[in-house]
C-alpha cells in the first residue's frame, strides 16, 4: 500500500513539472506535420557534440559551457502566414500562465514578440519566444539550464534566427 501511494505521488509530481512543456508540445504536435510550417528540433546529443570541440578563447569556452547545460531547442515558424496573429494568440492560450513569467515584450508595427521564462529553484529551465504578426508566426522553446547572458552568443554560433532581442535585454540589465 505504501509503495502504491509513493508511486502515485511521484507520478502526480512529474505530471505537474511537465505540464508547461506538455502545453508547448501539444502546440508543436498540432502543426509539426503541416507543410506550411518550418520545424526545427535539436536535442541534447547535438549540444554534447558541440562541447567536445576544442575552444581557442575563454569566451568560446564560456559559450560551450552554457551549451552543455541545454537539453533542446524546438522551433516552429510560418512565413507568409495569413493567420500569424491567430497562431500567436493560440500559443498563449495553451500556456499555463502561473508557470511562465514575462521577460520582455516588443511590438514592432503589427508584430508582437514576447520572451517568457520558466524558473525553478532560481534557475531558468525554459526560455520561450513567441512572435506573431499579420504575415508571420514564430515560436521557439529552449530548455535545459539557461544562462541568458550566453543565449545571444549561442544563437549566433548556431545561426539561430530570432534571439537578437536578447542582446537588447542584456544591455538593459548591465
Amino acid at each position: 500500500m505504501k509503495r502504491s501511494i509513493l508511486v502515485l505521488s511521484i507520478g502526480v509530481l512529474l505530471s505537474f513539472s511537465a505540464q508547461g512543456q506538455d502545453a508547448i508540445s501539444k502546440f508543436f504536435s498540432k502543426y509539426e506535420n503541416d507543410e506550411e510550417f518550418t520545424q526545427v528540433s535539436v536535442n541534447s546529443r547535438m549540444f554534447e557534440l558541440f562541447t567536445n570541440l576544442e575552444m581557442e578563447s575563454k569566451e568560446d569556452q564560456e559559450v560551450m559551457n552554457a551549451i552543455s547545460k541545454l537539453k533542446g531547442i524546438r522551433i516552429l515558424a510560418k512565413e507568409d502566414a495569413k493567420d500569424g496573429k491567430k497562431l500567436y494568440k493560440e500559443a498563449f492560450q495553451l500556456l499555463p500562465k502561473e508557470e511562465y513569467g514575462e521577460l520582455m515584450s516588443v511590438r514592432d508595427g503589427s508584430t508582437d514578440l514576447k520572451f517568457l521564462i520558466k524558473e525553478s529553484g532560481g534557475k531558468i529551465n525554459e526560455l520561450l519566444m513567441i512572435s506573431g504578426g499579420e504575415k508571420e508566426f514564430f515560436i521557439l522553446s529552449l530548455f535545459g539550464e539557461i544562462d541568458l547572458k550566453q543565449i545571444a552568443k549561442i544563437s549566433k554560433s548556431m545561426d539561430i534566427q530570432g534571439l537578437e532581442g536578447l542582446e537588447k535585454l542584456n544591455n538593459k540589465k548591465e
